[in-house]
């Protein structure tokens, strides 16, 4: 049989436990392992209503159910990665929950390095809980390319048609300027044309937004587009890629919605992320290119606010999962 898909419980006083239990009932439980803290997990399916059962799973003994911590029929496969106080306040920072989620991403990664999981879907993280923990990383990517050893890496966002991979993704406005070099930019394209590729997409038309208002208007607005974004560009054609600019950033992301483009290299976090998240967040996806494993993550926060309050939305996570099993088979 096949390697099971896991999922990281996230933020246990977030939403990550609900929408993980909204999505197992929904859709069921079957190949599929979380890894948390169990009893957050129960509490997340009395959370909906629902008496689903859980039982730990053993990876060494590959689709092995092995003793059961409770419930009913079609139980939910866990790996136990720590545990939290059970009454812990949902929406609240705190270094427990900050050190069970790093925890849990850490045994998937390696599950996942060693070939015992297909890859991993991770439900949100809240930065300042990793901080409280100790965590000297900012977010699940600069953890993922750690862990894996990965030097190459960027963050892609598709929502629907409209794809965006970042030149630079967690720095201030002003370190993300100094970042938009003529070696990030080509990496960036080179990382894009693998992201649809991993997709199933043979021949990737890659669009590059420009830095500056209508990409430097010929220098008049800034001289980075043609100094620094445009030779990056005539470089990755050289290379046989599809990639052209710079583009207008206002107007470059809509024509990719529109399907003149498969994937939108823009130049800092906010750029290309506001225009995938325009229309909600409820079927957007962030995926790590570059690593040797296949993740994909919900593309919304904890949601502190809504937490414990039985109304959080499963169908990021639901479209995470789909778009995972997406790259496994092009991978096959």
């Amino acid at each position: 049989m096949s390697a099971p898909l896991a999922i990281t419980m996230g933020d246990a006083a977030g939403i990550g436990p609900e929408i993980i239990a909204r999505h197992v009932e929904i859709h069921g439980p079957e190949g599929l392992v979380v890894l948390g803290d169990p009893a957050q997990m129960r509490r997340a399916f009395a959370l909906i209503g629902s008496r689903r059962g859980i039982v730990s799973w053993d990876q060494d003994q590959p689709l092995k159910m092995n003793r059961k911590i409770g419930g009913t029929d079609s139980p939910l496969a866990m790996i136990d990665t720590g545990s939290v106080p059970t009454e812990l306040p949902y929406g609240a920072v705190s270094a427990e929950s900050g050190a069970l989620a790093h925890a849990a991403i850490l045994r998937a990664i390696d599950l996942a390095m060693a070939g015992v999981v297909a890859g991993l879907v991770t439900a949100p993280i809240h930065k300042e809980s990793l901080h409280a923990a100790g965590v000297p990383f900012p977010g699940h990517t600069e953890i993922l390319a750690d862990r894996t050893g990965t030097r190459d890496f960027a963050m892609m966002l598709a929502e629907g048609p409209l794809r965006v991979i970042l030149v630079s993704i967690h720095v201030s406005l002003r370190q993300a300027l100094d970042l938009v070099t003529e070696t990030r930019v080509l990496r960036t394209i080179r990382l894009a044309d693998q992201a649809c590729r991993a997709l199933g997409i043979a021949r990737p038309r890659i669009a590059v937004a420009g830095l500056n208002p209508h990409a430097g208007e010929g220098g008049l607005f800034g001289s980075e587009d043609k100094v620094v974004i445009a030779p990056a560009i005539d470089a990755a054609r050289k290379e046989g890629l599809d990639a052209s600019g710079p583009y207008p950033p206002d107007t470059v992301f809509m024509r990719a919605r529109r399907g003149a483009f498969d994937i939108v290299v823009a130049q800092y976090h906010d750029q290309g992320l506001i225009p995938v998240k325009l229309n909600g967040i409820e079927k957007g996806v962030n995926v790590t290119i570059g690593l040797p494993i296949i993740r994909t993550s919900v593309d919304h926060g904890t949601a502190f606010d809504i937490a414990g309050k039985g109304v959080a939305d499963p169908a990021s996570l639901g479209e995470a999962i789909a778009v995972a099993r997406r790259m496994i088979e092009v991978r096959r």
